[in-house]
């Protein structure tokens, strides 16, 4: 975990998930929790739907927070498995709506592959307990581990991944994810600004991350987060140069999922370093 989410804290987080997709909490519950925790501008960013969305605005109109409408894409570049961050959306895009709708197609297909491939390993149901652990259309990986813990076949759902779920594994199924391109291009329709998530975290060389942001921008990225709870904490100076040197705006946000989840906490982030435009200065977005 890194260890920048236990020395500063941010009242605004723009990357979060909620039951809507993988994480643990109900949207409304969610944004009690970030209430709570004394964020009052948070982004919801489930995974590949706007599901959630309706439900987290309402609670936060009641708890006077400000919601930014977003939603994270699973996407590609290079053979390379990437995320991007739409912010500032508006959810009822058609564009957007019918490019999300393939990649939960997609999502609905690997889902019944892993299971059929889960039961060449002696289990049997798996596609059917990762559905009934989802609660949502959405169903990934992360389901699957979750299952597979439930059911004592793994200790953990690290030990779920190493043994059947991450790549290589029994059960991995490649990812047909959309091209960086197209992603971008969707969540500019919806009148948002792409972001690209967690850059740290990718296994790609300097030379390699530069060139990722580099053709990002060209497509029409905005942004990358610098400040993020899902890479280590030194990444956050390495991107904010990186943000500056490529005139990108920079972004931030806690990747959570759940109180038991391993991500680190609501707004437990380090600020945007000196120098680095803010994502939501770049949207025009008065914050305070």
């Amino acid at each position: 975990m890194a260890s920048q989410t236990q020395h500063a804290f941010s009242p605004i987080d723009l990357h979060m998930h909620s039951l809507a997709s993988d994480g643990t909490l109900t949207p409304a519950a969610l944004v009690s929790r970030a209430h709570g925790a004394g964020v009052r501008v948070m982004a919801l960013t489930d995974h590949d739907n706007t599901e959630g969305l309706a439900e987290a605005e309402s609670a936060a109109v009641a708890l006077a927070m400000t919601l930014i409408k977003g939603v994270e894409i699973s996407s590609v570049w290079h053979d390379q498995g990437i995320h991007i961050v739409g912010l500032f959306i508006d959810p009822e895009d058609q564009v957007l709506q019918e490019g999300l709708a393939r990649v939960m197609a997609f999502r609905d297909w690997r889902a019944e592959e892993m299971g059929r491939l889960l039961a060449g390993q002696g289990i049997a149901d798996a596609a059917e307990g990762a559905r009934n652990m989802a609660s949502s259309p959405m169903v990934g990986r992360t389901h699957f581990a979750r299952w597979l813990v439930q059911q004592g076949h793994c200790s953990d759902p690290a030990d779920a991944f190493a043994r059947y779920l991450g790549r290589g594994c029994h059960a991995y199924v490649p990812s047909d994810w959309i091209p960086m391109p197209e992603a971008v291009a969707w969540i500019r329709h919806a009148g948002g600004l792409a972001v690209l998530a967690h850059p740290g975290r990718y296994k790609l060389s300097g030379t390699q991350l530069r060139a990722l942001l580099t053709e990002f921008r060209a497509e029409g990225g905005a942004g990358l987060e610098v400040s993020s709870g899902s890479q280590a904490a030194g990444d956050r100076e390495h991107l904010g140069r990186l943000a500056k040197e490529l005139e990108m705006a920079g972004s931030l946000g806690s990747d959570f999922h759940g109180p038991d989840m391993g991500h680190a906490a609501i707004g437990r982030l380090l600020p945007l370093p000196d120098g680095v435009l803010p994502i939501w200065q770049r949207a025009g977005f008065a914050l305070s």
